[in-house]
């Protein structure tokens, strides 16, 4: 794990108080952590920018597929910052309006894209083709994956408080927005005990009930999906199949991942359904104990998220806590609203990347702190000081 930002800044007074205040947090029961797409930056995988441009530029898309993303593409002039999630979003609002006609019998079945028509067929097609693509390049085909700051990350988190101690903290749930597997893989190399929602092993089968296993260390309910997720023809809930087993008589593997709007449709099915509702639990406090909600990697850009996050804190009685590490100077947007409304201001620390800010208290750097950075909040977890 690289250790080489100097943290020195960050481990003396002012700021030293404020990672008192996140150890104390930190030997709790109730922890939940928000994994983000920064969180799988240290591994060598592309941030929501990169990867949209790799799969603009892959040239492995197809005329048509090419042709609806850059007919997309196009519709988002002057968005700030729009990515492929918005584009596969996009796509998937489009097929919904196609299927509906389609269904409704309608003898205008297709949708405009850049004075084009496509079928449902089509932006069905061209949906499955982007997110094959998505999948190929965060797996890395053509190279091994680091996951060694994701190792010392769960090692952190799941160290015994007390050396010799055995007993934990109860169990840590994570909710995970991105689409690779780096947690899965750091948990099962460090021999930690979890449940993602699948029963079996290599290949398996979509079975909520494995999140009630009794003796679990951790729960990940990735929000998002998983690239090796797959859904069979006629059978909407996720399977895992390995890579080297042939189910052709199953017909064509779609793979599982939903972008950030377009699954919000979907709250009514499972496996959606049931993760969504889990990780809603997971932000709520039973009567006399707490909850600790810590963001990495984690922008506020989806909206939804946000929301749950909010009415969490709301709902509360004081009884959420949330953390987040910000590669902003200092609170913005959601996290501003946050932290100037007096009701809740106290339940939410915000560590920036120019100081640390919670309800009155705050303090600013004149240099980059870099506590955002997930090896460096791992290293800060681990203890080092």
């Amino acid at each position: 794990m690289s250790a080489s930002d100097n943290l020195e800044a960050i481990w003396a007074a002012p700021f030293g108080d404020s990672l008192d205040a996140l150890d104390a947090l930190m030997a709790q029961h109730g922890r939940v952590f928000l994994i983000g797409a920064g969180c799988s930056k240290c591994a060598g995988l592309p941030l929501m920018e990169e990867l949209t441009a790799k799969v603009l530029d892959s040239g492995v898309l197809d005329a048509d597929t090419t042709d609806i993303l850059k007919g997309i593409q196009d519709s988002f002039t002057g968005a700030s910052g729009p990515n492929i999630e918005d584009y596969l979003s996009e796509i998937i609002d489009l097929l919904a309006i196609a299927e509906r006609r389609a269904e409704r019998g309608a003898t205008d079945n297709q949708v405009f894209i850049k004075d084009k028509q496509y079928s449902g067929q089509q932006l069905r097609e061209s949906a499955e083709k982007i997110k094959r693509t998505i999948s190929d390049i965060i797996e890395c085909a053509d190279k091994k994956i680091d996951v060694a700051v994701h190792r010392e990350f769960v090692k952190a988190v799941h160290r015994p408080i007390r050396p010799g101690k055995t007993d934990g903290l109860g169990c840590v749930d994570y909710l995970c927005l991105n689409y690779d597997t780096l947690l899965e893989d750091a948990l099962a190399l460090e021999r930690i005990s979890f449940s993602d929602g699948l029963d079996g092993g290599v290949t398996g089968w979509w079975s909520p009930t494995v999140f009630e296993r009794d003796g679990l260390s951790s729960r990940i309910f990735k929000l998002h999906g998983s690239i090796n997720w797959c859904e069979f023809d006629g059978d909407p809930l996720p399977r895992r199949v390995a890579g080297n087993v042939n189910v052709q008589s199953e017909g064509d593997k779609r793979i599982l991942i939903w972008p950030a709007s377009t699954k919000y449709r979907e709250t009514q099915r499972d496996p959606y359904a049931q993760l969504a509702e889990h990780g809603r639990r997971a932000l709520r406090a039973a009567p006399g104990s707490q909850k600790i909600l810590v963001t990495c990697g984690y922008r506020f850009g989806d909206s939804h998220i946000n929301l749950e996050i909010d009415r969490a804190l709301r709902e509360s009685d004081g009884r959420l806590t949330v953390v987040v590490f910000t590669s902003d100077n200092d609170p913005q947007g959601q996290l501003k609203r946050w932290h100037d409304d007096p009701a809740i201001t106290e339940q939410v620390l915000i560590f920036a990347n120019r100081g640390f800010f919670h309800g009155s208290n705050k303090t600013s750097s004149d240099a980059d702190l870099l506590w955002w950075k997930f090896e460096n909040l791992t290293r800060l977890l681990g203890g080092e000081r």
